[in-house]
């Protein structure tokens, strides 16, 4: 017997041996985790969203923008027209119509015509081409500090006639159109209200009168108007109808009203404007972004963060925004396609020299 289960265990021992070993468990499956691709959007420095609504078009598209601020829109411009054999961006916003033909003659942009552009009213689409497509609108204005008036007991001037007289001087500071979009959008606006024959002798009265230009909007409003810096030395300045409506939502402290007006003769309405631009590698996610950017999600942020009104009817005016932004009944439109280097020139012979 006890031979029988030495033979067993022995036979036992010797299948063991011969058998295979045991094949290690196989690996799950990596999971490929695609990195998203990077979108880079040129804008002038006042461009701002919310980051949630920019968040929510990364996450959908599986994409990373980019913003590269660039300056003024006129300075911006130039920028893209400098770099468009090597461009720096996918996109261009910010563009108006007083700079658009210029970047339409320079051909930095690829044509595209989002679906919804037909949501867009007709007067907003200033290229029959869609290389430009409209994003928002607004209307450049003086506006003055009523507070500052108040205490001279000085009344407010009524025009642009009015800006010349002699209880004015010194307190008005505007852009250089050479670099600036609503300095531009206001010397358009004076040469429709005087004509090509007599612009140059109303801004020649200005210089006499003590008119300061500076070269952007941000050091026009945030250094020089006293109503925003609180100790500018102008208290009328070239900037938006909007603007008290951002006043009243950014100040320290809740007001009843806006301590900003807008005198709303003598404006002009601008246009702001998108692009691709040509030789981008990411034409198909920046159409996207474009049609984002219309889309009355996007439309219906732009209105507390750069204070301009959407195109877009779909989009959503906030209340704080109806309430205290301001719209001209009648603004000028001049289109300076042909004219506006002519334009500029002259004016800074007038003005600057």
């Amino acid at each position: 017997m006890k031979k029988i289960l030495l033979s067993l265990t022995l036979l036992l021992f010797l299948v063991s041996a011969c058998s295979s070993p045991a094949q290690p468990a196989a690996p799950a499956p990596t999971e490929i985790v695609v990195q998203p691709a990077t979108l880079t959007i040129m804008t002038h420095d006042s461009f701002s969203a919310s980051e949630e609504v920019i968040r929510a078009f990364e996450e959908a598209n599986n994409v990373k923008i980019s913003f590269l601020k660039s300056g003024d829109t006129g300075a911006a411009l130039n920028k893209a027209i400098l770099s468009k054999s090597a461009p720096l961006a996918d996109i261009f916003y910010g563009v108006d119509n007083t700079f658009l033909s210029r970047a339409l003659d320079a051909d930095i942009f690829e044509p595209y015509n989002s679906p919804v552009l037909s949501q867009i009213p007709a007067e907003f689409q200033l290229d029959p081409q869609n290389r430009a497509l409209p994003v928002d609108f607004g209307d450049v204005c003086i506006n003055y500090d009523k507070a500052w008036f108040a205490a001279q007991n000085l009344p407010v001037p009524q025009g642009l006639d009015d800006l010349t007289k002699p209880e004015y001087k010194d307190l008005l500071v505007v852009e250089n159109p050479a670099t600036s979009s609503p300095g531009l959008a206001f010397l358009l606006a004076t040469i429709e209200r005087y004509g090509e024959d007599g612009y140059l002798d109303y801004w020649r009265a200005l210089r006499e009168n003590g008119v300061s230009v500076v070269d952007g909007w941000e050091t026009a409003y945030y250094t020089n108007f006293s109503a925003s810096s609180g100790q500018g030395p102008q208290p009328m300045v070239v900037s938006y109808a909007s603007s008290p409506a951002a006043e009243v939502i950014y100040a320290a402290e809740p007001l009843d009203d806006a301590p900003t007006a807008s005198i709303l003769e003598g404006c002009y309405r601008q246009i702001e404007f998108v692009g691709i631009l040509k030789g981008t590698q990411n034409y198909d996610l920046a159409k996207k972004f474009i049609d984002f950017m219309l889309s009355s999600e996007f439309q219906s942020d732009m209105p507390l963060n750069m204070f301009v009104y959407p195109v877009n009817p779909a989009a959503e005016l906030p209340a704080e925004f109806v309430q205290y932004a301001q719209t001209a009944t009648n603004p000028a439109r001049l289109d300076p396609a042909t004219n506006r280097e002519a334009w500029i020139e002259a004016w800074t012979e007038a003005v600057l020299r």
